[in-house]
């Protein structure tokens, strides 16, 4: 806690953290300064802390990154239902569906018709992320939960699922 206090630990923490080499000497700092002028970050002196939050534009930030590293768990034994995503996204918002068809490519849906997907296993967190990401409402993306589809042996067989 002494230590912490003295006005000389921080800089030789970052100097011995991040091992300063005249190429990268100012890296941390330029990191920092750049997220907090972009608006991503804020500072507030709490007593004789300072804490660094998330802003608002931060937390969306951040959520690109949760998106990129979204996958869907494959399940030891498929439970029989057949997730079905059904969207309509205006045209005039052709970015988000193109992000959200790529999106769902990148889990492994199979696409039934041009705005209706399926997939055997469970997503309905996976997409509502998604779906709020990209600021989209539950009434353009739905996530339906189908007991039975007819003839479904083809995707039984595309998914290599059996019940």
């Amino acid at each position: 806690m002494i230590a912490a206090s003295s006005p000389y630990f921080w800089l030789r923490f970052w100097k011995q953290v991040f091992k300063e080499t005249p190429r990268n000497k100012r890296r941390p700092q330029n990191a920092f300064w750049y997220l907090k002028k972009k608006g991503c970050i804020e500072m507030q002196r709490e007593g004789h802390e300072v804490k660094i939050r998330l802003t608002e534009k931060g937390r969306k930030e951040a959520g690109k990154y949760q998106v990129d590293d979204l996958y869907i768990a494959k399940p030891k034994k498929w439970d029989g239902k057949w997730r079905v995503i059904i969207f309509d996204i205006p045209a005039t918002s052709n970015i988000i569906r193109d992000i959200f068809r790529n999106k769902l490519k990148e889990f492994g849906f199979y696409q039934l018709q041009k705005s209706i997907w399926v997939h055997p296993f469970k997503c309905e967190k996976e997409i509502t992320l998604l779906r709020k990401f990209l600021g989209a409402t539950s009434k353009q993306i739905q996530v339906l939960e189908v007991s039975r589809m007819e003839d479904d042996k083809r995707l039984r067989d595309i998914f290599r699922v059996y019940v």
